[in-house]
């Protein structure tokens, strides 16, 4: 884990509306975005998911790493399912970011997990995530699939 952003308040969230910003039914946002890319102007995050293969590089903020290969799914879901559960338990009061390579697949499978944790039935969850991110969220099967199975609780 990286450390706390020096001299940023932790309490300010995401605008809503900003790019790859997600508004949850509980008025959470969370940032998805694909690691490829620049940093988006305006504020970084509080807090960061990294849903990578391999570990990401250091940040200058709070970060959790997920061992995730591309097109897959997490290598130890137990803590793929905590990481997101912090992630979820922040974005109240934090800048909190999901990330992958190019922000669509393992991201937007992990945006659908938190709105399964924010009260998104599992089996809309998907289609949440796509109508509100990015339409091509969730790309395999079995991302799908681990959606639809995941613990609202």
């Amino acid at each position: 884990m990286s450390g706390p952003l020096d001299g940023e308040p932790a309490s300010r969230a995401w605008e809503a509306g900003a790019p790859g910003v997600l508004l949850l039914p509980s008025g959470r946002l969370v940032r998805g975005r694909g690691l490829r890319h620049p940093l988006p102007p305006g504020p970084v995050p509080t807090f960061a998911v990294y849903l990578l293969g391999a570990e990401p590089p250091p940040v200058p903020w709070r970060s959790r790493w997920v061992r995730w290969p591309d097109f897959r799914l997490p290598a130890d879901r137990t803590d793929a399912a905590a990481a997101l559960r912090e992630a979820w338990d922040r974005a109240p009061s934090e800048r909190v970011e999901m990330a992958c390579g190019a922000g669509r697949g393992r991201t937007g499978t992990a945006l659908a997990c938190l709105a399964v944790l924010d009260g998104v039935p599992a089996d809309e969850a998907v289609a949440y995530v796509r109508d509100r991110y990015d339409p091509r969220a969730v790309e395999t099967p079995w991302q799908r699939r681990f959606v639809s199975r995941f613990p609202s609780a």
